[in-house]
Formats: C-alpha cells, sequence, structure tokens
C-alpha cells in the first residue's frame, strides 16, 4: 500500500532518473541478491523503510528468515518482503493497494528471476478478513501512516489464524503513535526510535509463553 512521505528514505534517483521522471531505486542489503539495485516508481506517499532501520531490523531477524514464510502486509516498494526473499526465507506474500507499485514488484521479482513470491493487487484489509490456509512465522507491518491502518491489521492478523506458533512481527508506525492495541499473545521483543518513525518487533505465542531474543545490543528500548 502506498504509504506517506514523512521520513528520508533509502531511494535513490536512477543514472536516468533525468529522462525518467518520478525514477528511482532500492537497495537490497543482503543476501543472495546483496547490492542489487531495483527500480521503483516514485509514487504519491511512497515511503520504503530506510536503510539503517531495515539493517537493525534484519539484524534482529538474523536467525529466523531462512525457510521462512513471509507475509508483507503493505508491499509499497518491496523492500522488506525482497530482503527477506534475499536471505532465503521459502515465500512471501506480498499484498499493494497500488497498482503501479504491484506491478513494479512483479517485474522486480521476474528480474531476479524469483518465483519464491506472490503480489497480490488488493485491499490488505480485505484480504487479511479472509484468513489463511497456511500461517506465516515473519509479518511486516508497515502501513500507511496516520490512517488507523496498523491496529486494524493487527486485529485481523490475530483473529484469521494468519500467524504460525512463534512468528516474528515487525510493526513501523508513526513515532507519535504511543498507544497502540496489541494482543495478549504478542509478546515485545525489540522497539527502536529513527526520527519520525517507531518500530518494534513482537512474537505470537498462543500459549502466551514466548521469550525475548537474546541481542543486547538491541534489547527492548530506546
Amino acid at each position: 500500500m502506498v504509504k506517506n512521505r514523512t521520513v528520508k528514505n533509502n531511494v535513490t534517483k536512477s543514472p536516468t532518473a533525468k529522462n525518467k521522471p518520478g525514477s528511482g531505486q532500492v537497495r537490497i542489503i543482503a543476501g543472495q541478491w546483496r547490492s542489487r539495485r531495483l527500480p521503483i516508481q516514485d509514487l504519491e506517499g511512497l515511503r520504503p523503510t530506510t536503510d539503517r532501520v531495515r539493517e537493525t531490523l534484519f539484524n534482529w531477524l538474523a536467525n529466523d528468515l531462512v525457510n521462512a514464510r513471509v507475509l508483507d502486509c503493505f508491499g509499497g516498494s518491496g523492500a522488506l518482503a525482497l530482503e527477506a526473499l534475499s536471505r532465503y526465507a521459502s515465500f512471501a506474500k506480498i499484498i499493494e493497494l497500488q497498482r503501479g507499485a504491484a506491478m513494479q514488484l512483479k517485474e522486480n521479482l521476474q528480474t531476479l528471476k524469483c518465483d519464491k513470491a506472490e503480489v497480490l493487487n488488493a485491499d490488505t484489509l480485505v484480504v487479511l478478513q479472509r484468513g489463511c490456509e497456511q500461517g506465516f512465522d515473519v509479518v511486516f507491518i508497515d502501513p500507511p501512516f496516520r490512517k488507523g491502518l496498523a491496529e486494524k491489521t493487527i486485529q485481523l492478523l490475530d483473529t484469521q489464524a494468519w500467524l504460525n506458533d512463534g512468528a516474528l512481527i515487525y510493526v513501523e508506525i508513526e513515532s507519535e503513535l504511543t498507544q497502540l492495541a496489541i494482543p495478549s499473545s504478542w509478546h515485545a521483543l525489540k522497539e527502536k526510535n529513527a526520527g519520525q518513525v517507531s518500530y518494534r518487533l513482537y512474537q505470537y505465542q498462543a500459549d502466551n509463553t514466548a521469550e525475548p531474543i537474546e541481542d543486547e545490543s538491541h534489547a527492548l528500548a530506546d
């Protein structure tokens, strides 16, 4: 889903950007496609997660991505899902409302010769309401800011069987959103702030016995 511009992002203009108004690129940080730069449409409101935040996030997830099933609830540029796939996630479902962004995601997957992803050009809340037959191990929630989408998404994920037991859920929201309703089955593991962005990592445990990931450099706090 298209995201509001609220922070400086990791999009770089391509060498031919002056000939292609609105063109840009997103860089994959590590993994099998390390340093690959992929085109994105510079659509109004598109807000890719910054390199700094992504590096922290994927340090948190370093031991949990191989063979993981990944759900990206608001695909945007695809920076999060593509990074996870580069680090050997087994499958990624990417939901993106804006047609132009969804088409670009499909093209970038073709460029990477990646057949382990599905891009849905659809409304995230409508898709989540349907539930799913097979749950996910890692979930990204990075919605457009100031639209109240984070809590609605969290509620649907928790009630419609999208999460495998022990699933890790990343939430990126505007920093002023200090009150966020989190289900009791979601346990806070990490939290940091970067400018106008607050980003957090949770773990879903149906039996309510999740334990924090051991990582003293990124302990829950900021």
